[in-house]
């Protein structure tokens, strides 16, 4: 029985890839067009890519979630978002989850063929990370301005996805951003790597809880005060969060 279990589970992945894949090209012939766009006209258009392909992976795989918290969400002004990473999975989820927003990454994924492309689009704050300095320096003044344009910023505190049960210390850029910026922080704790593990073709059918917790306020408290909070909350909620699987 596993064996058929996990020979059906890796076909529905194979469907999902394939219609990842097509969607991904597909975009490939209207990048040129929205390169010409304005940033508040192409957004929504490059997040129909991401609308598609968590549909897809839905009906291919059995994957979908739940929220939690929503009423967590600021309708006032923008946010630094910062949430625990564990898949490619949430990376996709916040645009669709959250008002507008962009990331902080690392400058290597625009060379990822078409992905890259649309990527660089959505005016991400692209670092390098053997810069040091500059590059904090660089999320620090990118970053506020995003903010000061209404836009959010997606911040994966932990640089790298990390396996369910293990745990990363969080590293203090969001937190830098949080501090300088003054913008509030949303943290956000799910559990993804569950139904979709790093480095995994197969998905595993179920509902990912993702938890939207209250804002934190930044103002007049340090970096270390900003960053002690977000991680306390995110791995405590972590802890509670059940993977319901199918």
């Amino acid at each position: 029985m596993n064996i058929i279990r996990t020979f059906w589970l890796g076909v529905r992945a194979t469907l999902f890839w394939m219609g990842f894949i097509l969607t991904t090209l597909g975009y490939l012939l209207i990048l040129p067009v929205l390169a010409f766009l304005p940033h508040q006209t192409r957004y929504p258009v490059l997040c129909k890519w991401i609308d598609v392909n968590l549909w897809w992976l839905e009906c291919c795989c059995g994957v979908n979630y739940q929220l939690l918290g929503t009423e967590n969400i600021p309708t006032g002004s923008a946010a630094i978002i910062m949430a625990n990473h564990q898949s490619v999975w949430e990376t996709l989820a916040v645009a669709q989850i959250f008002p507008p927003l962009t990331w902080v990454l690392k400058k290597e994924l625009f060379r990822i063929p078409i992905f890259g492309w649309g990527l660089k689009m959505t005016r991400p704050v692209a670092i390098d990370r053997g810069a040091g300095r500059s590059a904090v320096e660089q999320v620090k003044i990118q970053g506020k301005d995003r903010l000061d344009e209404g836009i959010w910023i997606v911040i994966f505190p932990e640089g790298t996805r990390v396996k369910p049960g293990q745990r990363l210390s969080y590293r203090p850029g969001g937190a830098i951003l949080a501090n300088y910026s003054q913008y509030p922080v949303v943290p956000v704790a799910h559990n993804s790597g569950a139904s979709w593990p790093k480095h995994s073709y197969i998905k595993k059918p179920g509902t990912i809880t993702v938890s939207i917790g209250r804002p934190i306020k930044t103002r007049g408290r340090s970096v270390e005060e900003i960053l002690a909070q977000v991680e306390d909350w995110i791995e405590t909620e972590k802890t509670r969060l059940v993977f319901k699987e199918c």
